[in-house]
């Protein structure tokens, strides 16, 4: 999307799919865990570590068949009276132009396998692979990841150049990198910067961890390499955000241990196998964090756990914080999601809470992810009004019409907002029409009149502490409101 506002750009020229049968086992990789050397010394060539990968690097051309479609025209009676009747049997179709796509790979095996960006590849009817050298191959799809912007591609070849790859969670802001891919579709092209941010996310892909960069990516570098300094891959350049649609300073490539992940079990499942908690999570922001008594705002707020979960069978409630999940600090509910989802169904992880004040750890045992989706939609059924801190909402119980409205669970009670004044501090804390409050300051709520009730009894220096359901989830907000003497 390019734009006269900065946008979200991928950058091919142009749902996580299952691998054909021909490809299943294991991909061979080599991987060097040692981070990069960081003795503040600076190279007056990177020119050796080029030689190096960039034989390893390859375009990617994808050609998508037209479809045919019937001439809009030869439905109209005034352009039949030209080109002939339907009815005589004269059906007409028109066929749309071949389209051609233009990305970039990295072979990371010998025996040829390739990771690129699911948008490289999607909906392609023909794959090819062109190497520096000239040599072209065909190349199939083992499998997509849309969640992730992840494909794996393989080629029918033998001791091809390939590309080692690095821990990617060693990487540091200022570290130097090497971009190479194909922009433009101008040629083999290296680009130079330094590891900008890590962690990035918010890109609309539902598994995110972009590794940022100033490097200079272009339309064309979709699926190509980031390298480190000594020439290990530790991401797929992905995606841009730009004003024009070129570089502007700001790329993003996902990070190769997330590619590495995807890549694995596509190889060896035929799809992504994701680990699955059971919670649902949010950020711990500043007022959050001082609603649970939090020396700062890391970690993820559990706002609800799914019946029957592993999450619920391991002891976590809603409130608690996840602040650490197989022994590595969480820094946000990003970062949890990702690091649940990398890990193997059935594998049995410490996750450590902060729960009142206190720390405690339990053993979760994962299950996979199921791949449903939920959708819900919002109504009204006015009833009461929330006076207090809830000044201008407006709230009402939850009856047989609204529950089929919005599609909510059986067991679901609390308050339906079903109109909120949007000059209150409840809409600029988040709350909507057709959410469902189910607890104020950590007290359930079970009607409209209780509602109405606590917050009436909230002290004049404290604010409101919501867990609503909102659009199928839950989450927590402060209200955060003066009262008028």
């Amino acid at each position: 999307m390019i734009g006269t506002t900065l946008a979200f750009s991928r950058l091919a020229d142009n749902d996580s799919a299952k691998a054909p049968d021909a490809a299943r086992g294991s991909v061979r990789l080599v991987v060097e865990e040692a981070a990069v050397k960081r003795d503040g010394r600076f190279t007056s060539s990177f020119s050796p570590v080029v030689k190096k990968v960039s034989p390893a690097v390859v375009k990617v051309f994808t050609t998508t068949a037209p479809k045919q479609n019937s001439n809009p025209f030869f439905d109209d009676p005034f352009f039949r009276r030209f080109f002939g009747d339907e009815s005589r049997g004269q059906q007409r179709q028109f066929r749309a132009p071949k389209q051609h796509g233009l990305g970039s790979g990295v072979v990371v095996s010998e025996d040829g396998y390739l990771l690129t960006n699911n948008h490289v590849v999607e909906n392609a009817d023909e794959i090819k692979v062109q190497f520096a050298d000239e040599r072209e191959f065909t190349a199939k799809v083992v499998g997509r990841d849309d969640k992730s912007d992840i494909a794996v591609l393989k080629i029918n070849a033998k001791d091809l150049p390939f590309m080692h790859l690095a821990n990617s969670d060693n990487i540091e802001v200022g570290d130097m990198v090497l971009a190479i891919g194909n922009p433009f579709g101008v040629g083999q092209t290296v680009t130079m910067g330094i590891v900008s941010a890590t962690g990035r996310g918010n890109m609309g892909l539902d598994y995110e961890d972009f590794i940022q960069t100033d490097a200079a990516i272009n339309p064309g570098n979709s699926g190509g390499a980031l390298v480190d300094a000594e020439g290990r891959l530790i991401g797929i350049n992905t995606a841009i955000l730009s004003r024009s649609g070129g570089n502007h300073g700001v790329g993003f490539a996902v990070p190769v241990n997330l590619a590495r992940s995807v890549m694995e079990s596509l190889v060896k499942d035929g799809r992504v196998v994701r680990g699955f908690m059971g919670v649902n999570i949010q950020d711990v922001t500043p007022t959050l964090a001082k609603e649970f008594n939090l020396k700062d705002n890391t970690g993820a707020l559990v706002a609800d756990v799914t019946s029957g979960s592993p999450a619920e069978k391991a002891g976590i409630k809603a409130g608690d914080i996840v602040v650490e999940f197989n022994n590595k600090p969480v820094r946000d509910s990003r970062q949890l999601k990702l690091q649940v989802g990398q890990t193997a169904p059935n594998a049995k992880v410490p996750v450590k809470l902060m729960r009142d004040g206190s720390t405690k750890v339990v053993d979760v045992k994962l299950k996979e992810l199921d791949r449903k989706e939920v959708a819900s939609r919002s109504g009204k059924d006015s009833n009461a009004k929330a006076e207090e801190t809830l000044k201008g909402v407006t709230v009402g119980d939850i009856d047989t019409r609204a529950r089929e409205q919005l599609k909510l669970p059986d067991e679901l009670k609390g308050a339906i907002v079903t109109g909120i004044d949007e000059s209150s501090a409840a809409y600029d804390a988040g709350l909507r029409e057709g959410d469902v409050i189910l607890e104020m300051n950590r007290k359930p709520v079970k009607s409209a009149e209780e509602a109405v009730e606590l917050s009436a009894k909230v002290n004049d220096d404290r604010s409101l502490l919501l867990r609503v359901w909102s659009r199928g989830g839950t989450r927590y907000l402060v209200v955060n409101e003066e009262k008028e003497s």
